[in-house]
């Protein structure tokens, strides 16, 4: 089997499946956000085999937008995907209330599913996490968890996950642990929680493991080689995969460094796509880690990856 003949496995039904790219967003030089460059960016994106997208997460530099805007980016999102179920806003928020009326905010718009973090404004117990993530799912739509336990300080671990899944509160989890064991267990103890990979780096492992989505960083500014990466993981084809994966990992790896929303936006300016500033506190990227970074846009360019 060839990876031109497997489905990235996005479907209306599972609209959270495949590859759905958390989408950096493009600003102008006055730090104000850059509505219409967004739009293009999204169509781009789907136009090159991308499934749908996430905005409003961390690289969407969520932290940093006005109501108005959160809600402006998802509006923006739907319009140009087209389809609203290939949008899956984040709507994480410090207030349980918050994130619902994001959720909420969400339904209204018609997007097909919501990610969403754990409480974290503060380390929650499990029966906070658990309510958290019930309130959210009250807004009607699928919700996928976020895993990330470097940042939250909450590890929503496979135990925890698999009570999540009976709660009836998530449908699926991206996981950002780094930890691809899990997969293993996360298969084990709830079969039925769909898996997305959410580090880049650590995509093609995931996926063999029996990942069904990614929540994706670089596609942002290499969409086509990521999705015929993705393609070939699916596909177990290692001989496309394998090659690919190695080339573009010295930037997939940028996904899971504190750095990454400015490493992909300074790959996004390389490429030709609009990446733009970074609103504060986010600073430019040092010296080396920006020449490191441009190196590696530059070298994947050389090859092909577009």
């Amino acid at each position: 089997m060839t990876a031109a003949t497997t489905s990235a496995a996005w479907t209306a039904e599972r609209p959270w499946r495949g590859i759905m790219v958390a989408t950096a967003l493009p600003l102008h030089e006055d730090l104000s956000v850059d509505y219409d460059a967004y739009a293009e960016h999204v169509r781009h994106l789907i136009g090159n085999g991308c499934d749908g997208v996430v905005p409003n997460g961390s690289l969407g530099e969520y932290q940093t937008l006005t109501d108005d805007e959160r809600a402006r980016v998802v509006r923006t999102a739907v319009e140009a995907a087209g389809d609203g179920a290939r949008v899956m806003p984040g709507v994480s928020a410090y207030g349980s209330a918050e994130s619902r009326r994001w959720a909420e905010q969400a339904a209204a718009e018609g997007c097909g599913s919501v990610l969403l973090l754990p409480p974290n404004a503060y380390r929650a117990d499990e029966r906070s996490v658990r309510d958290h993530y019930a309130e959210a799912a009250e807004a009607g739509l699928p919700v996928v968890a976020y895993n990330n336990p470097l940042d939250t300080r909450i590890d929503l671990t496979p135990d925890v996950l698999a009570r999540l899944h009976g709660d009836g509160s998530v449908v699926a989890v991206k996981e950002f642990s780094g930890d691809v064991r899990r997969a293993y267990e996360i298969a084990e103890l709830v079969p039925d929680l769909d898996l997305l990979a959410g580090a880049d780096d650590v995509l093609l492992e995931l996926v063999l493991a029996g990942a069904v989505g990614w929540v994706a960083g670089y596609p942002n500014a290499f969409p086509a080689a990521c999705a015929e990466l993705y393609a070939a993981a699916r596909a177990q084809d290692l001989a496309t995969a394998l090659p690919l994966y190695r080339s573009l990992h010295p930037l997939l790896r940028q996904d899971s460094r504190t750095e990454f929303v400015q490493a992909i936006k300074v790959s996004m300016d390389i490429v030709g796509r609009r990446g733009g500033p970074t609103r504060p506190p986010r600073a430019p990227l040092s010296g080396p880690t920006e020449a490191f970074v441009r190196s590696a846009t530059e070298k994947a360019m050389a090859a092909g990856h577009r």
